[in-house]
């Protein structure tokens, strides 16, 4: 998995797609800032997750940024995106790879080097780390700090993603401590001060 250092941002879509959102997310990409997209959609019908996966694909093939779906290898076959992410929950890698061959599949870690390794053993693309931050996003659950990404990174050169409430005052120090992608949500999508556009610009 190629990493570029301009590109650090692994964004992920909001709870709910508004019709509005479409718009917005062009924007978003044509900052040329992002490298993935990952589309976590929780409660939306299988019928529904098809119709915005289909129509967000196009748009991130456009702006070349890899789309990968949350917790759902199916959907991601199903409309051939670039990979998914796999939450310590949901199908295994092996399973996944299966299904999946080539394409990118990320995991979850919470805080955790144990899992890491774990699932390091799979060969998995990337691992995911945090929550870094409170999150309004999500609930925290596991709290997690960059001295578990500096011990990860002594023994293995496996791609980071930090997630958890990051934003503009506090990302520096995550990509200073050798995180490779960040993930944000909130900050863009839900941000009461700045617009989707306004919020990414911020993050230089």
């Amino acid at each position: 998995m190629k990493i570029n250092k301009k590109k650090f941002l692994y964004l992920i879509s909001p709870n709910k797609i508004l019709k509005s959102f479409y718009g917005d997310l062009i924007k978003v990409l044509k900052s040329n800032k992002v490298s993935f997209f990952q589309l976590r959609l929780k409660k939306d019908n299988h019928k529904d997750k098809l119709k915005i996966a289909k129509k967000i694909k196009k748009i991130c093939q456009k702006y070349k940024v890899k789309l990968l779906i949350n917790d759902d290898p199916l959907l991601a076959k199903r409309i051939d995106a670039d990979g998914c992410h796999l939450g310590q929950k949901d199908m295994n890698i092996k399973d996944a790879r299966n299904l999946l061959k080539k394409k990118i599949i990320g995991i979850t870690c919470h805080n955790s080097l144990k899992l890491a390794k774990i699932a390091i053993r799979s060969n998995p693309d990337y691992l995911a780390f945090g929550a870094f931050n409170a999150s309004k996003t999500k609930k925290v659950k596991f709290k997690a700090n960059v001295n578990l990404i500096k011990k990860l990174k002594k023994t293995s050169n496996i791609p980071v993603v930090a997630i958890g409430g990051i934003n503009n005052q506090n990302y520096k120090n995550l990509l200073l401590n050798k995180s490779d992608f960040l993930a944000i949500s909130g900050y863009i999508w839900n941000n009461k001060k700045l617009k989707p556009l306004e919020a990414i610009r911020l993050l230089k």
